[in-house]
């Protein structure tokens, strides 16, 4: 009977050790820290910091792979809020600061060439081959990479003027939750 529960007890320790070893080797996403880090990045996607988008980036910063100071978009506040949450010391931000912007294009010069389009991480441009494109301006974030592969120059990047509907943009978000009035 002894010799039973010790094998069980045994096996139960075995099987623990080895789901606690697989849970931090095979480590998937859902890291609280990486969501933490990534709520506070704009959500521009990009790559001014060096990394594909704005998930990626996270990942590096949680992983002590990247600074804090690399986003652009992101600005002072950016990194303040990631020293901050990451409880390390304040650096200055790497490269100047970017206002929000939107793309626009001047449809009287483009020639539907497509090219913004494949270069647009987050579909924020619509037209076809041979026709003129326009920018969707409430999916543009501003991330410029339509701007280089177009053959005629004829997208621009315009400042957008903060509003209570953009703020969050360049600033962490910080859930508010409505509170009920008792009467």
């Amino acid at each position: 009977m002894l010799t039973a529960l010790s094998i069980m007890l045994g096996l139960a320790i075995a099987l623990g050790l080895l789901l606690g070893y697989a849970a931090l080797k095979f480590k998937v996403d859902g890291d609280p820290l990486i969501a933490k880090i990534d709520a506070i990045l704009p959500q521009t996607q990009c790559g001014q910091c060096g990394y594909p988008g704005c998930k990626p980036y996270a990942t590096a910063i949680a992983h002590g792979e990247a600074d804090i100071n690399q986003c652009p978009p992101g600005g002072d506040a950016g990194v303040r809020a990631l020293a901050d949450l990451l409880g390390v010391e304040y650096k200055p931000l790497n490269g100047e600061p970017k206002p929000k912007s939107v793309a626009f294009i001047d449809e009287n010069t483009c020639i539907g060439c497509t090219l913004c389009i494949q270069a647009c991480p987050v579909d924020a441009i619509l037209g076809a081959a041979k026709h003129m494109h326009t920018i969707i301006s409430s999916e543009c974030t501003g991330c410029e990479l339509c701007v280089a592969p177009c053959p005629v120059d004829c997208i621009s990047m315009t400042p957008v003027a903060e509003t209570p509907e953009n703020w969050k943009w360049k600033y962490p978000t910080i859930p508010i939750v409505p509170v009920a009035h008792q009467g």
